[in-house]
């Protein structure tokens, strides 16, 4: 038999075609202002801080990176868009209220905590809102101000106090000597 020879195998070529470079997602961050104003931005843009966002979107479309610019004018439209939105309407306590507990539970506290402010000049003696408004007060870091309308609501609803107690946007204020003497009175009697 009859040994063959192996040919060498084809050279290929150093440098990649232009498609089989890698994408740009890729790719590790290199420090540039584009991507860093983009990051910052996606950052700001979760947290729904959307005309900070969009500003910093507006400085990653200006960069080398054309598809991180193109991205930035994605999310700043989107930025546009959101802000754009009409703000409804509200008249009554209930109203504010109601809206407020709607951006409260996106975790949207300051803007809960404003129109929880308002509909309390609407309707001051309605506990469920000084309940809320102090929830909205202890979130916030507003310790004083929270103990002062959670107790405002007891005040007013005696069995705010049992509701108190077992919500979890009050347990980090648990423990604290004001709001243990106001959740739990009884254990002076101890």
């Amino acid at each position: 038999m009859a040994e063959k020879k192996k040919s060498p195998a084809p050279k290929k070529s150093v440098m990649p075609a232009p498609a089989e470079a890698a994408p740009a997602a890729v790719l590790p961050d290199d420090g540039s202002p584009q991507r860093a104003a983009f990051d910052a931005a996606i950052k700001l843009f979760h947290a729904r801080n959307l005309k900070e966002a969009r500003e910093f979107f507006l400085r990653a479309t200006k960069g080398p990176e054309r598809d991180v610019a193109q991205r930035a004018q994605l999310h700043a439209a989107m930025c546009d868009r959101r802000l754009e939105q009409a703000a409804p309407v509200l008249r009554t306590a209930e109203e504010h209220y109601n809206y407020g507990v709607a951006l409260f539970n996106t975790r949207d506290v300051r803007g809960a905590r404003e129109h929880l402010e308002t509909a309390l000049r609407l309707a001051p003696d309605a506990d469920h809102i000084y309940y809320a408004l102090g929830v909205a007060q202890a979130l916030m870091g507003d310790v004083a101000d929270a103990h002062e309308s959670v107790r405002r609501a007891i005040e007013l609803e005696p069995r705010n106090r049992i509701i108190a107690r077992h919500d979890a946007d009050l347990a980090p204020l648990a423990g604290q000597p004001p709001f243990d003497a106001l959740l739990y009175p009884e254990k002076k009697a101890w």
